[in-house]
């Protein structure tokens, strides 16, 4: 994962999964990575904790790339490009 944080307003689509567990945020990200075209940029804000440790592992195993990860006050957000 690479440490530049992308313009939060670069993204190309955004989902809110705020007040969703485990493993909605992940099902919706797919959901949604599916109408992108590679290359694309989708941002993510979520609630659950566990979201860390399921988007590391998910762009790692689905080959897209984590661009950034934030996590603030209980608010994670995501920057993730689809491969």
């Amino acid at each position: 994962m690479t440490s530049i944080k992308p313009d939060p307003a670069a993204c190309d689509a955004e989902l809110d999964a705020s007040g969703l567990d485990c493993p909605m945020p992940l099902l919706k990200t797919k959901l949604e990575l599916n109408r992108l075209s590679s290359g694309a940029i989708l941002k993510i804000t979520a609630t659950d904790p566990g979201s860390q440790r399921d988007f590391r592992s998910f762009a790692r195993l689905a080959g897209h790339q984590l661009l950034h990860e934030e996590a603030e006050q209980g608010i994670y957000r995501y920057w993730l490009q689809k491969a």
